[in-house]
C-alpha cells in the first residue's frame, strides 16, 4: 500500500475547507472543531452509563463476515452498562455498531453543534455513536449511502486507514457489496495484514493513514473506504451529510435500495454460484489494475 499522512489543522475556514478538502474529496483532521462543544469535556463512560446503561445493544466481534453471513447481524448482546464494564477492564475485541444513543437520551444533542458552516446536507435525525474495546476492528468498507462524514473521537485512540472510492478494485471490492475481500487487520504492525501474495493489487492502492485522539474530527469524503482499529477502548460520533450533487444522491439511493436488495436475493436463492461469480470478478478486476500498474 502507498500511504500518505492525512492533513491535520487546528482550525479551518469554510472557504479553505471547501477548496482544499470538500471539493477535491480529500480527508483532513480538524483538531479544534469539537473543543468548544460541551461534549468535549462532558462525555465519558460514567455519564453515558447513567443515561443509557440499561439499554440492550448488539455487539460485533473482529471476525470478517464470509459470503453467507447476513450483513450487520450482531454476534452477542449486552446492556450498555455491562458492555462498558467489560471494555474498561482491558482489551476486549467487541464493538457497538450504529447505536443511536440520541434516541434514548435526546438531551445529548444539546452537547454539540452541527458544523453547518463547513457543508450542507447534514442528516440531523441520525447522529451515530461508535464504541469499541481496545483491539476491536471495523473492517475495510465504504458507507453504503455515500454520505460525507465528520467523525469525532471522544475517548481513546483509533488508527484509521483510508482510500478514495476509485481504489475499489485494488482493494478487492466484493461486487454488489461495500466490503473488501482482503483483511487489513493490524496493518500498522510489522507482521500484520494484508497478504500481498494473495492480494497483490493492494501494493498499488494509494491511501491515507492517521491516528485519531480525543477531540480530533476526521472529514471522510463520500465513498471513502475506511478500516478502523481501536488502540484503546473508546467512542466516537459520526455526523453525516448527503452529497450536494444529484448524481451523488442517486448513487446512495441505488446502493441502499438496488444493489443491496439484489445481493440479498442472490445470496438467498443461489448462494454458491453467486459467491463463485463474485470471487471470479474480484480477481479479474484486480488483475486489470495490476496490468495498468505495470
Amino acid at each position: 500500500m502507498r500511504l500518505s499522512e492525512v492533513d491535520i489543522v487546528d482550525t479551518i475556514s469554510p472557504a479553505d475547507f471547501k477548496e482544499h478538502y470538500y471539493l477535491p474529496k480529500r480527508p483532513v483532521v480538524i483538531r479544534d472543531l469539537a473543543k468548544s462543544w460541551p461534549a468535549y469535556e462532558k462525555w465519558n463512560w460514567d455519564y453515558f452509563k447513567t443515561l443509557v446503561g440499561d439499554k440492550r445493544v448488539g455487539l460485533y466481534n473482529n471476525i470478517k463476515s464470509d459470503a453467507y453471513t447476513p450483513i450487520n447481524t450482531a454476534d452477542d448482546y449486552k446492556t450498555f452498562g455491562d458492555y462498558i464494564d467489560m471494555i474498561r477492564t482491558g482489551p476486549a475485541a467487541w464493538r457497538i455498531f450504529l447505536f443511536n444513543i440520541f434516541e434514548h437520551a435526546p438531551q445529548l444533542t444539546k452537547d454539540f453543534t452541527w458544523p453547518d458552516t463547513l457543508m450542507n446536507g447534514f442528516v440531523k435525525r441520525y447522529p451515530m455513536l461508535f464504541v469499541g474495546g481496545a483491539t476491536s476492528i471495523t473492517h475495510m468498507h465504504f458507507d453504503i449511502d455515500m454520505s460525507h462524514i465528520l467523525h469525532t473521537q471522544f475517548v481513546g485512540r483509533k488508527k484509521v486507514l483510508l482510500f478514495p472510492f476509485e481504489e475499489q478494485f485494488k482493494l478487492y471490492r466484493k461486487p454488489f457489496e461495500v466490503l473488501s475481500l482482503a483483511d487489513f487487520s493490524h496493518y500498522h504492525h510489522q507482521n500484520g495484514s494484508p497478504d500481498y501474495d494473495q492480494f497483490p493489487a493492494l501494493k498499488l492502492a494509494q491511501g491515507f493513514d492517521v491516528t485519531l485522539e480525543h477531540g480530533d474530527t476526521l472529514f471522510m469524503p463520500a465513498g471513502y473506504w475506511h478500516h478502523m482499529e481501536y488502540l484503546d477502548s473508546g467512542f466516537a460520533m459520526s455526523l453525516r451529510a448527503m452529497q450536494s450533487s444529484v448524481s451523488g444522491k442517486i448513487k446512495g439511493v441505488w446502493n441502499l435500495f438496488g444493489m443491496r436488495n439484489i445481493d440479498t436475493v442472490m445470496k438467498k436463492t443461489v448462494p454458491h454460484p453467486w459467491y463463485n461469480w463474485k470471487r471470479k470478478k474480484i480477481f479479474e478486476q484486480a488483475e486489470k489494475e495490476l496490468r495498468k500498474g505495470s
